[in-house]
């Protein structure tokens, strides 16, 4: 298939290398953590940043090196999305993405199928946008080049709408789509924002500790009581929904820093975290 409506990267060149081998050669690097998961699990969904890659690239990294050799057909990235968008729920009116590893087709049939059901349960659906210059979906797609075997189809979706009922919403849709499929979910946030190093990691581990407990309600308590913070909430509590709707049993908080660790400023600090999201073979 020619493809003639590809998304051209905005961030390649700055957030992430555009030169293809050096990016490869990043994100390999990014992947050489000798964690290992504890067996039998079965990977359903992971937890990542998604700051530029020098920042979030050492924590992602954690989570994308248990991707590796991995080959499902679809792969789910929900992220928030940071411009002023009245829509609700965000996709690309692209036909793929374009990094400087190569395009990722955008799965056309997954994206009207999600869309129908989301308006049945919320009354509106997904809005597709054009030349949009969100990074914290796009910032995801090289590390699943890379760690992934084979060629795999993309759903993305951008939430600016960050309610319990939409994410909710979005989980469950989510769930019914992907039920049988031998698929993939991305959940892209950060933590906190811009606290001192102390600050940030309080409120960080609020909100691993929600992850890692499968706990999405409790993660916007945490926002509203002021005890944690997650930037992707919406995407992150969406896809946590949709993985306890299609079995999950455990998650694994694997790897934590903060902008500081790379900047040497402790001020005022972004937190990453890294989370693998599972449940066991005979749970089918």
């Amino acid at each position: 298939m020619t493809l003639t409506d590809i998304r051209p990267s905005p961030i390649a060149g700055r957030w992430y290398p555009d030169n293809p081998k050096q990016l490869a050669a990043s994100l390999d690097g990014y992947m050489s953590c000798t964690e290992s998961l504890v067996q039998p699990k079965e990977i359903m969904a992971f937890v990542v940043p998604h700051a530029g890659h020098r920042y979030s690239g050492p924590v992602a990294g954690h989570a994308f090196a248990l991707a590796r050799g991995m080959s499902p057909e679809l792969v789910v990235v929900v992220s928030p999305m940071h411009r002023a968008y009245s829509q609700p729920l965000l996709t690309s009116g692209h036909d793929a993405y374009q990094t400087p590893l190569g395009p990722i087709m955008i799965d056309q049939a997954a994206v009207a199928e999600l869309d129908t059901r989301l308006t049945k349960s919320l009354g509106f659906g997904l809005a597709p946008v054009r030349n949009d210059d969100e990074h914290s979906l796009e910032i995801e797609l090289p590390f699943l080049q890379r760690a992934l075997v084979g060629e795999f189809s993309l759903l993305p979706v951008m939430v600016r709408d960050q309610t319990p009922r939409v994410a909710r919403a979005l989980g469950q849709g989510l769930a019914k789509i992907l039920a049988g499929r031998d698929s993939l979910l991305v959940a892209s946030t950060d933590l906190s924002h811009f606290y001192p190093r102390s600050v940030a990691h309080s409120l960080d581990q609020v909100i691993l500790k929600h992850i890692a407990a499968l706990e999405p309600e409790a993660i916007f308590q945490a926002e509203r009581e002021g005890k944690g913070f997650a930037c992707g909430r919406g995407a992150l509590t969406a896809v946590i929904w949709a993985a306890k709707e299609l079995g999950a049993t455990s998650a694994t908080i694997l790897n934590y820093a903060t902008s500081g660790d790379i900047s040497g400023d402790f001020s005022q600090v972004v937190g990453y975290g890294a989370a693998v999201i599972t449940r066991t073979f005979d749970q089918r």
